[in-house]
């Protein structure tokens, strides 16, 4: 009989560093393996940087899985142990059914597999932190958040570096199974055995409140509400969504371009695995020591300088790339190219040295601005969106790649990194955390100007999109801008609809959501050479009409008083 490790304390912190670890394998493994093997196959920096960018997309919204897992129950298996099998399982699953997918040629399908199976990865996250929440005690918390991060960081070496060291045994369709078994031992020795019994014993009070989706929809809204009031209710809450939504320095030698150029300069796996591997562990060394001199120094101060240097291998490289001649991608399969080979073992170390820095201490700032009365919603939210600024840098990186080459790429990243520095000294505790209020008094404004932004943005597609093709090389990567501005407009849409209920006329709750619902759909536009040609013109037309209309919407809730969002007005 295996034991149930949340019974003692040495074992809760063994269980959760072990959960951690199933979290890290498929991020390695898809940054890092797969994309150093689509690289082999020909599949070119475009499709690659959208394939990353994809596979970090789930993160960006699980907090929209938090509900889901807090009300939906599997009493056979428990509360949290059973959504934490049934993920593992899931992304066991997920994993075997990629060896029947072709590639290149079936990279879409490949994706989409892939997609699902960080989705369940993503969703894991969350009933791992909910276990963790009601199973750790006060004191262990500090510990045990320590060695669940240290747990995803092995986890990622274990998915990117080990699978490539082992390429050579295993072939690219063994590393899956390899992957597969990784996760599957955690589910049989670690997950299998818990119990939580008095996590059971506490949940009838959640269980009281209602269940099923009704329950999950409205905790989401709830959760919508709690954030989008906590975001306008401080200078520096506000700030931190802009600092949030920006890349956390420059990200380009931390996302695929790594991949690419190790196989283009003709490295092998196990030595593009060995490269990743002494990043992985100069950057968890470097963490523990950007976060210990940010406590001393100061967090601004310090997160200041660690931005800027994430700058400087980027530039570096690019110089010497440029210097001699590298410029656009080259095929895989050439002669290696040992000069180009240490350039990019320096530049990778050096990076994960200065990134490893910034890390901890961004998010230590995250928390500085976070109230302490929404900490949970509020936190959640800022880490979902550094996510998805991931996710948008790995795509437009990707497509720059291809357009401009690699040296301009890392000039673009290392000065679009300094970005976040614009908003950094604001990021300041909120002053009206001390008397316990969740708003000052210029929360309202502070709504009024995200939605007249947001109006603007949305209007300046009218003018893009009919003059695209003018922009040449440049247009997939201001499509990607305007990706972004549709998600933050229907998210401001559905958190505004969900605020001023009671307090705005029928129409527009009844025009807010299908448009909400418009403007993620959106997307789709990238399908568009798709439609058949009759329908093309209608298509076009619903591709302005929907912006033009959301602009409206925005600009009417800009000439709103946004009454509630004044602390007196709170309902609680």
């Amino acid at each position: 009989m295996l034991p149930n490790l949340l019974a003692s304390r040495r074992g809760r912190f063994a269980a959760f560093f072990a959960l951690y670890v199933t979290e890290g394998i498929p991020l390695g493994f898809a940054a890092i393996a797969v994309a150093t093997q689509l690289r082999r196959l020909g599949v070119g920096p475009a499709e690659i940087g959208a394939f990353v960018g994809a596979f970090y997309l789930p993160w960006a919204f699980k907090w929209a899985f938090g509900p889901l897992v807090d009300v939906i129950r599997l009493p056979r298996l428990g509360r949290r142990r059973g959504w934490i099998i049934v993920m593992q399982l899931m992304m066991a699953a997920t994993l075997l059914a990629l060896m029947a997918v072709p590639l290149p040629e079936g990279l879409a399908l490949f994706t989409a597999i892939l997609l699902l199976h960080n989705t369940c990865g993503a969703i894991q996250d969350v009933a791992i932190d909910a276990l963790a929440c009601n199973t750790l005690a006060e004191g262990e918390r500090g510990l045990a958040n320590g060695l669940m991060f240290a747990g995803a960081a092995i986890g990622q070496a274990i998915g990117g570096a080990g699978v490539l060291l082992l390429m050579d045994h295993l072939g690219f369709q063994g590393s899956f199974v390899f992957v597969a078994v990784c996760i599957l031992l955690v589910t049989t020795f670690v997950a299998l055995p818990l119990k939580e019994v008095a996590i059971e014993r506490a949940a009838t009070a959640v269980a009281a409140t209602g269940g099923g989706m009704a329950q999950a929809g409205r905790e989401m809204q709830q959760f919508a509400m709690d954030a989008f009031r906590a975001f306008m209710g401080s200078r520096g809450a506000f700030a931190g969504v802009l600092f949030a939504l920006l890349p956390a320095g420059s990200m380009a030698l931390g996302l695929a371009m790594q991949s690419n150029l190790a196989v283009e300069f003709g490295m092998t796996d196990a030595e593009t695995g060995r490269m990743n591997l002494a990043g992985n562990v100069t950057a968890a060394v470097s963490m523990v020591i950007g976060g210990w001199l940010s406590d001393r120094l100061g967090r601004q101060r310090t997160l200041l300088v660690y931005v800027c240097m994430m700058s400087l291998p980027a530039l570096y490289l690019a110089w010497r790339l440029n210097a001699v001649g590298y410029v656009m991608p080259q095929p895989p399969g050439g002669a290696p190219r040992p000069e180009l080979i240490q350039l990019l073992w320096t530049v990778v170390v050096v990076y994960n040295v200065c990134m490893g820095l910034m890390y901890g201490t961004r998010t230590a700032i995250f928390m500085d601005v976070t109230h302490p009365r929404v900490a949970a919603t509020q936190f959640t939210a800022y880490m979902a969106m550094n996510n998805l600024a991931i996710a948008y840098s790995a795509t437009w990186q990707g497509l720059s790649i291809e357009a401009f080459g690699y040296p301009r790429t890392l000039v673009y990243d290392a000065i679009f990194g300094l970005a976040s520095l614009l908003v950094l000294g604001a990021m300041r505790r909120p002053a009206a955390a001390a008397s316990g209020r969740l708003t000052d008094a210029l929360a309202p404004h502070r709504a009024r100007l995200a939605a007249t932004v947001l109006a603007l943005a949305c209007l300046s597609w009218l003018a893009f999109w009919p003059l695209r093709a003018a922009t040449g090389a440049a247009e997939p990567i201001i499509g990607t801008f305007y990706t972004l501005v549709f998600v933050g407009a229907a998210l401001f849409l559905l958190a505004g609809r969900a605020i001023l209920n009671g307090h705005t006329p029928p129409w527009w709750r009844g025009a807010a959501l299908p448009l909400a619902l418009g403007l993620l759909a959106m997307y789709a536009r990238k399908w568009l050479d798709a439609v058949p040609e009759g329908a093309q013109v209608l298509a076009n037309a619903l591709l302005l009409a929907t912006p033009l209309a959301a602009a409206v919407l925005l600009a009417w809730l800009a000439r709103q008083g946004w009454g509630p969002l004044r602390d007196d007005a709170d309902p609680r």
